[in-house]
């Protein structure tokens, strides 16, 4: 029923083009979403979902936990880095759902007739969840440097009375095959509902692509910078500069040095991209 009633607002706005052009997005991944709508940039695919639609489309997965998704949230970078990897693309474009987050995504989005009013962004999406749900689900963080991840979840506990099943950190470097058994284990032990994973762009997409059929969990979600903000580690950009497309900045100046080249030399390649694609003058892969 609620796929349904979600389905029945998505498509009310839209016209039979943009319906069509959806339909032909979820070709590739049919069980996608409830056949969620969307449309590709630059090759990828991005569903054209706000935050309340991705908060119900999580509980309908727990609800029916057939098999393990996962969820994209996915800006500009992402999708640059599909650019320069096809095995990256591969990744995104098996999602479940790839969320929009990052106002260029939107702009793209509200170009092609889609009514997105606002970004799905990483950290809000995450506390919408947690606020809107309580003690209902069981929740794993996986990700940060060391500590975060359980500074996240107290946080969360202690103002929405969330249930953690576990937390985790993994090293900052690549996990030996012991490892990697040792932490999957771990988290089927725990048993969550939905396992949060915050790791960057692009390593937490391939971490859930690679082991969406090894944890039983039936949901999994890559948000990033949540674990730094809500664990408190980091301030998020003010609202102003959220809704106008301008976090970039703020981040550059807070990190330039692990920045620069996300946001001076891919955001211009993007918008170049992007350009190219709209006058055809691009071949979309």
């Amino acid at each position: 029923m609620k796929g349904s009633m979600m389905r029945a607002q998505s498509e009310a706005a839209m016209g039979d083009k943009d319906r069509d052009a959806l339909r032909e997005a979820n070709t590739a991944n049919p069980e996608a979403g409830h056949m969620l709508v969307g449309f590709r940039v630059l090759g990828v695919r991005v569903h054209a979902v706000q935050i309340p639609q991705v908060a119900m489309l999580l509980e309908n997965w727990i609800a029916e936990p057939a098999r393990s998704r996962y969820v994209a949230v996915t800006g500009m970078h992402g999708v640059m880095e599909a650019q320069r990897d096809a095995s990256f693309r591969e990744v995104l474009n098996a999602a479940d759902c790839v969320v929009p987050d990052g106002m260029p995504l939107v702009w793209l989005g509200r170009w092609q007739k889609f009514a997105l009013k606002r970004r799905v962004y990483g950290p809000e999406l995450l506390e919408t969840f947690c606020q809107t749900t309580g003690a209902k689900y069981r929740h794993f963080f996986y990700g940060g440097i060391a500590g975060v991840a359980s500074r996240l979840a107290d946080s969360l506990e202690q103002l929405y009375g969330i249930q953690v099943a576990g937390t985790y950190s993994p090293p900052f470097r690549l996990l030996t095959e012991a490892e990697d058994r040792e932490i999957a284990a771990m988290i089927r032990a725990a048993a969550p509902d939905i396992l949060w994973v915050g790791l960057s762009t692009p390593k937490q997409e391939r971490w859930m692509y690679a082991h969406r059929s090894g944890l039983g969990v039936p949901v999994m979600v890559g948000v990033g910078a949540a674990f730094d903000i809500h664990s408190g580690r980091k301030k998020p950009a003010p609202r102003w500069m959220q809704e106008h497309g301008l976090e970039w900045m703020f981040r550059l100046i807070q990190e330039p040095r692990r920045l620069w080249r996300r946001y001076l030399v891919y955001g211009p390649e993007f918008a170049a991209l992007v350009l190219l694609e709209i006058l055809g003058l691009k071949k979309v892969r």
